[in-house]
């Protein structure tokens, strides 16, 4: 799996999300910053993310994925 790849499936889930990756091979981390977490948990944003990518993860594609989702006012 590639930054692009990731970028693009969370962004076909969150239209209006800026999404941000760093890493390589099979070890992300993301920034997605979008609306529609507002009024909503750190919990309640990540897992609906997280399982965008539940079959990379347990085919091993994916070894690792950390998520950190923001609203536009707490990305600032």
């Amino acid at each position: 799996m590639n930054a692009q790849d990731i970028v693009q499936r969370i962004q076909t889930a969150y239209p209006d999300a800026e999404v941000r990756t760093d890493g390589a091979d099979c070890n992300f981390s993301v920034t997605v910053i979008s609306t529609a977490f507002e009024g909503q948990s750190p919990i309640q944003r990540q897992r609906p993310i997280m399982a965008l990518f539940n079959d990379e993860i347990s085919s091993g594609a994916l070894h690792a994925l950390s998520i950190t989702a923001s609203t536009p006012s707490e990305a600032g």
